[in-house]
């Protein structure tokens, strides 16, 4: 049985092939669906959500296994390959600029998850200098995801993830390396 959360994301993902998320409506979601808008609004808040939701089965796949069975790189990589493999999706996705768009729940997802690995690392609360370089690589990361997504993928998802890890202050590279 297909779980009704991915019929929900599979009908956006086929509006934002020929319309910008922002004017996507729940009714134009429901419709593609074939479900009802009841239906809708038992698993999700709104369209908002529902992408967010699609990018968190992304960072569970990729992105949240980095210090589990992966590396930096091979986590970041996996996160880049699911978003060029869902291109336009993320592309339209990432030029939301609603409140809730993805681009603020991504920078949400790895700041909380970098604050947790660094802070079981050093076994006590992040050092405020660690945790504005961590804010300031966070939103930079997230910038450079969206002009990438955005601005046609110009890199290979590996390369991405290449450039981000060099970008990382040299403290905050300390504190995130060998997390295998």
């Amino acid at each position: 049985m297909t779980d009704t959360r991915y019929i929900f994301a599979e009908s956006i993902k086929a509006l934002m092939d020929h319309q910008s998320l922002d004017r996507i409506t729940v009714t134009d979601i429901v419709e593609k669906s074939g479900k009802t808008r009841q239906t809708f609004y038992r698993y999700f808040h709104d369209k908002y959500d529902l992408v967010n939701w699609y990018f968190e089965v992304l960072a569970d796949k990729s992105f949240l296994q980095i210090g589990n069975s992966e590396t930096l790189k091979e986590g970041l990589t996996k996160k880049f390959e699911f978003i060029y493999h869902d291109k336009v999706f993320f592309r339209e996705a990432f030029k939301s600029k609603d409140y809730n768009n993805v681009e603020n729940y991504d920078y949400n997802c790895i700041l909380n998850f970098y604050q947790g690995i660094i802070k079981r690392k050093l076994g006590h609360d992040i050092p405020p200098r660690i945790e504005f370089l961590l804010e300031m690589y966070c939103h930079g990361s997230i910038t450079m995801t969206v002009e990438w997504a955005t601005g046609g993928y110009k890199q290979k998802p590996e390369e991405l993830a290449e450039m981000l890890i060099e970008a990382l202050p040299p403290s905050l590279d300390e504190l995130l390396r060998d997390l295998k």
